[in-house]
């Protein structure tokens, strides 16, 4: 599939349209505001002109395509950004853009399909910002010469609103993908004036070869407003009225935890998994919360979230992608905050974090996720070993690598591994050794890996109040969580590991202690699953004990 993106924008302004394999259909709230809009084609008025009906090529094998601009006054504009991309032909996939000419202008194109979109730019008032008509032709077919007139006239607003009285406009993405022969071209506006108007040009294209959607943004004091509306069909849009109800939104929290000593800076991302879309960015401080607003019928929603601190190194981000909400939810993600450990994502489909093909044992384990359940794609550590023990010889030692990736290669024979990842924090440390059987095998194969999650009652800064008590959640993940679980053991030490007590798991909980203020709370697990695969999981330093109440 051939594939192109197009930008038409006011001069201010741009955002690349990005496609996408990922489709999501409206569910629609039954309150658009459509009106008619239709293509005017003449038979143009110019040296090439043609006799009405009548096909004319030129010498070069082309036709004159002449198009008229005009403004919101019907008056002739040169104030305009016209882009037309071929959908068919040689150059499928391939534009050209026109703005700066005289009102009308006259292209020499060869015959074939084509997407046709303009932007005219109606002048400021006073200290406004001016207003911007988007038209947009989703099927042109040239097979003779043609004039198109572009008038702003029959394009009708885009009326887009929070049920908010503290949020304040930002801006507007519309966006309309097109589909034909295989060729796929995404046009799009950009515009920062709530004065927007579009509309649909010339004849219905196939049947939902069309998909448009329109993407409004809004700041509000601490969070942002994201209220996005998709549709699929044979018409670009004839304007659009949305003004939800608080009822009809989601919401989401997002909480970013202080992983180490020091100032720094959180920075969230939230945006459509669908279609290219123009995301606000919310700054947060290290230990702050943001909160946003959004329509959940846009489809899945894509949740990015960057930790910046003052120490070098690369910036950490977390991915939670293609995440589905519903009308009046409330969903929190905590980034950065302990228990840091091993998380196995168990869900069908998920991709295994562990396999052999061959005689090749890969590795990917995110040995040091949040206590979320986040994946980092750089993780704040010290220090790191991967070990593989085989029949109880060691066979093989990696260092240094990001903590629980390594691959290695084995003999072909059955065997009995034992396999251990362990990485250092600035404080603590985390350690899993998993203990399996394992053979060639001909495919990609899983490896029966298991972790256990832990999940105390903390503050943002990771901390727990000192010489409490309370209870902490404790989850199965992997192949035990697959298979069940034979036996599961843990335990808890306040010195470090030097000492354990067993804490005996009831309702999925344990009951901990935490010691004086300044020491921490050390964890471990020893589990079996039904198969007779083994995992200690071991966290020293797994979370501090405060004394006063740290940032919640």
């Amino acid at each position: 599939m051939n594939v192109s993106a197009h930008h038409s924008a006011s001069p201010a302004s741009l955002v690349p349209a990005r496609t996408a394999t990922r489709r999501s259909v409206l569910r629609g709230l039954g309150v658009a505001t459509v009106a008619t809009a239709a293509a005017v084609c003449l038979p143009a008025a110019s040296a090439h002109a043609a006799l009405p009906g009548r096909r004319t090529r030129g010498a070069s094998g082309t036709y004159a395509l002449t198009l008229v601009h005009l403004g919101r006054d019907g008056a002739p504009t040169t104030d305009y950004r016209t882009l037309l991309t071929a959908l068919s032909g040689p150059d499928a996939g391939s534009g050209r853009e026109v703005k700066g000419s005289p009102s009308t202008v006259t292209l020499q194109v060869p015959a074939g399909r084509y997407v046709l979109d303009t932007t005219l730019t109606a002048r400021p008032v006073g200290d406004g910002t001016g207003g911007n008509d988007w038209l947009v032709q989703p099927r042109l077919d040239v097979d003779r010469d043609t004039t198109v007139v572009l008038d702003a006239r029959v394009a009708r607003p885009v009326d887009i609103r929070p049920p908010v009285d503290d949020a304040a406009y930002a801006q507007t993405g519309a966006f309309t993908e097109v589909t034909y022969e295989g060729t796929t071209v995404v046009v799009n506006l950009l515009s920062m004036s709530l004065d927007l108007r579009t509309a649909h040009l010339g004849p219905d294209a196939e049947r939902g070869s069309v998909r448009a959607w329109v993407d409004t943004y809004w700041r509000r004091p601490g969070g942002v407003c994201a209220l996005g509306y998709a549709f699929r069909g044979e018409r670009a849009l004839n304007g659009l009225l949305r003004h939800p109800a608080t009822a009809d939104l989601a919401t989401l929290v997002v909480r970013a935890g202080v992983p180490a000593p020091g100032a720094g800076t959180g920075l969230v991302e939230f945006s459509p998994s669908a279609g290219a879309s123009p995301a606000l960015g919310l700054a947060l401080p290290l230990g702050g919360t943001g909160t946003f607003l959004f329509t959940p019928e846009r489809g899945d929603w894509d949740l990015v979230y960057g930790a910046h601190t003052e120490e070098e190194g690369p910036a950490n981000n977390y991915f939670v992608l293609g995440r589905s909400f519903t009308p009046g939810s409330t969903t929190v993600h905590t980034f950065d905050t302990p228990v840091f450990g091993p998380a196995l994502d168990s869900s069908p489909g998920a991709r295994p974090v562990a396999r052999r093909t061959g005689d090749t044992l890969d590795l990917m384990v995110p040995l040091l996720a949040d206590g979320d359940g986040h994946t980092p794609s750089s993780p704040l550590f010290t220090a790191s070993t991967v070990t593989l023990h085989r029949n109880g010889t060691l066979l093989a030692t990696r260092r240094g690598e990001k903590p629980g990736h390594a691959s290695f290669t084995v003999p072909a024979g059955r065997a009995a591994y034992r396999l251990t990842a362990s990485a250092a924090r600035p404080r603590g440390s985390v350690t899993a050794a998993w203990t399996f059987t394992s053979a060639a095998t001909a495919t990609p194969t899983e490896l029966p890996l298991s972790a256990v999650r832990f999940a105390p009652d903390l503050a943002l800064d990771g901390t727990a109040p000192a010489r409490t008590t309370g209870r902490v959640a404790v989850t199965v993940e992997g192949a035990a969580r697959r298979s069940g679980v034979r036996s599961l053991a843990v335990s808890v030490s306040t010195d470090r590991g030097t000492t354990w007590t067993r804490a005996t798991v009831t309702g999925g909980r344990i009951t901990v202690t935490t010691p004086e203020p300044g020491k921490a709370v050390s964890l471990r697990a020893e589990l079996t699953d039904a198969q007779g695969n083994t995992l200690t999981q071991t966290h020293i330093d797994a979370y501090v004990a405060r004394a006063a109440t740290g940032a919640r």
